[in-house]
Parts: C-alpha cells; structure tokens; sequence
C-alpha cells in the first residue's frame, strides 16, 4: 500500500510539475487562471513529493505580484491580473505554505527572505476581522468590503494565521496581535455559528462549511469526530465520496473528498480515511491527473477539467495515510484533543 501511495504521490506532482510556467505561477490547467489559494495548494503538494526548488519557485511568484496592501487578486491570467476582487483568505493561505516548506525543509534562510510577503499578507487580512471575530471576505476594485464571513473561509484564516504564528515564532519574533487576533476567531467560529454564511454563498449548504472547522483544527478531539459523523450521511455518497454542495445530491467531487479525508485522520477515522481515498481514485484519468468531479447516479464526468489542484488535494490526502509521522502537512491533520 505504502509503495502504491508514493507512486500516486509521484504521478500526481509530475502533473503538477508539468503545469508550472517559468514565472513560478502554477495554473489550473493549460492556459487557465492562477488563483493564489490553489497555487499554494500545488505548492504544498509539490514540497510533500520531495520538489522543494519548484515550490519555492511558485513562493516566489507570490512574493513577485503582491499588491502593496499585502493582498494578491483573486486570480491571474497569462501574467495579468484577471478577476480583481482581494480575497482575505487567499491572501493568508501563504503563511500555512511556507510553514509546510519549513517542515520540509528547514530552511530558516527561505522563511527569513518571505517574512516580509507574509507579514503583510496578514496584515491585510487582518483589517477585515470584526469585533466580534469573523473575518469578512473580501474587498473589490473600489476597496469596499464585503460585509459578510464565510465560515469555510475563516477556519482556513485560523489555520493560516496559526503557522504565520509559527514562523514568527521560528524566527524569534512576537506577534501577540496574531496570537489575539487567532483566539478571537476560534472563539466566533465555536460559539457564535450566527455570525457566518449570511448571505451569499451561505444560502447553499457546502461540505466545507461542514468540515473545515475540523480540517483546520478549531474543533478536535470527540466533538470534532462527532462533528463529522453526524452529517456523513448528507455529505457522503457510498462508494463514491464526497459531495460539493448538500442541496446538489448529484456531484461528488475530488478536492472535497480528498479534504474530507484529512479531516479523518485528524480525528483517527482512519479506516473511512482510506475508504474515501480508495473510492476517489476511480477519477483518476491518466496517471497523476483527476477529474475535478462525476455526476451520481449517471456516472458522468463533469466538468470535462483536470485541475491541478485536483491532483495536489490527491497528493495531501495520499501523505496522510503514508506510515512516516513526520509530515509536513500535518498541519491539516495532526491529532489533538480539546
């Protein structure tokens, strides 16, 4: 088992190698948008396959293009900016990259050069918490905010906010405004559920908003498992994975599934864990590149894509069943308990 998994993970960041531009920046296929969230995805997946020169490479794009709020734009094109919203999450996620390159490497020297990228990234990010804790979206082209928080997206800030305090902290460096900051957020997200998914995006019920409290580590331990368990049965089509969105009982999709699966091992469901990935990989098309998703029951392929951050969800989900504790990305699935 553990030979065929380094061969999926190995396949799988060859697709992801094959995909990245000589500027660093890693698209979602050929001629497609880079956004800065997937890209640090593919980086990640690229430093748990061994690839650390073509992962600080795809860093070093993101330090290349950052706006000076510290923010990137929502997506790029071709090397332009392409849909100019500043998304807060996107924004952060470098901060839990990076922290996964360190694990990987231990390179304190590169975590010194990308301080600066990840300082400010935060700071951005940070301007749009609230009082009460959650932090809104985004900000669009005229700089206003979208007032609402998603909680899919601030579980990830969480997440990102708790290894930009790690590598501060790497550094000799005391950011007690990210330490409040990070507690405040936790604290909204596991008691005040009302502040999220208002509007927008919150009138549909997406498995994100389900298991990323738990993928990130908010929630742990028995009620994390609980969490989980107690809407598997929305979520989850059997001998098949995960669904994208509850109200679309149709659609199960890679990336989710793959999420999902480290939301598992975190809490020791190891044998669903394995299930979901041994289902999934029935979307792999030719070695190392999946599907994004199938329609149920027709057994349909749809969309016709193969993102790389398809193929980069496979490889993390893949390294969390690998027997070596020693991980970079057990950030994402590293067990703890309340």
């Amino acid at each position: 088992m553990s030979n065929d998994l380094q061969e999926l993970i190995h396949q799988s960041a060859t697709f992801i190698s094959n995909h990245q531009l000589p500027s660093g920046a890693i698209p979602w296929y050929k001629d497609g948008i880079t956004d800065p969230w997937d890209h640090v995805e593919c980086a990640i997946a690229l430093d748990l396959s061994h690839r650390p020169n073509e992962a600080e490479k795809a860093y070093e794009w993101l330090r290349d293009v950052q706006n000076p709020d510290g923010s990137w734009w929502y997506s790029y094109l071709n090397g332009q900016p392409h849909d100019l919203t500043r998304d807060a999450n996107f924004s952060s996620y470098i901060a839990v990259g990076l922290w996964c390159h360190y694990l990987a490497t231990g390179d304190v020297g590169f975590l010194k050069q990308m301080w600066p990228t990840v300082e400010k990234s935060m700071a951005f990010t940070l301007c749009l918490q609230q009082a009460t804790g959650e932090i809104h979206c985004s900000r669009d082209t005229k700089n206003v905010a979208w007032p609402a928080a998603l909680l899919a997206s601030s579980s990830c800030i969480w997440l990102s906010l708790t290894c930009g305090i790690r590598i501060a902290n790497t550094l000799g460096l005391n950011r007690t405004d990210w330490e409040a900051a990070s507690e405040r957020l936790a604290k909204a997200i596991r008691e005040r559920p009302e502040l999220f998914d208002r509007s927008g995006y919150g009138k549909r019920d997406y498995a994100v908003s389900w298991f990323y409290p738990v993928l990130a580590g908010i929630i742990n331990g028995e009620r994390a498992r609980k969490h989980l368990l107690d809407r598997w049965e929305d979520f989850v089509i059997d001998n098949w994975g995960c669904k994208c969105v509850f109200e679309v009982p149709w659609w199960v999709t890679v990336a989710e599934t793959c999420e999902l699966i480290m939301a598992l091992m975190r809490v020791g469901e190891r044998d669903r864990a394995e299930q979901l990935l041994d289902w999934i990989l029935r979307l792999q098309d030719h070695p190392g590149s999946f599907w994004t998703g199938i329609k149920i029951p027709e057994e349909m392929i749809w969309p016709e894509q193969k993102p790389t951050w398809a193929s980069a969800a496979v490889i993390m989900a893949a390294t969390a069943q690998l027997p070596d504790k020693n991980k970079p990305a057990s950030v994402f699935y590293e067990q703890s308990d309340d």
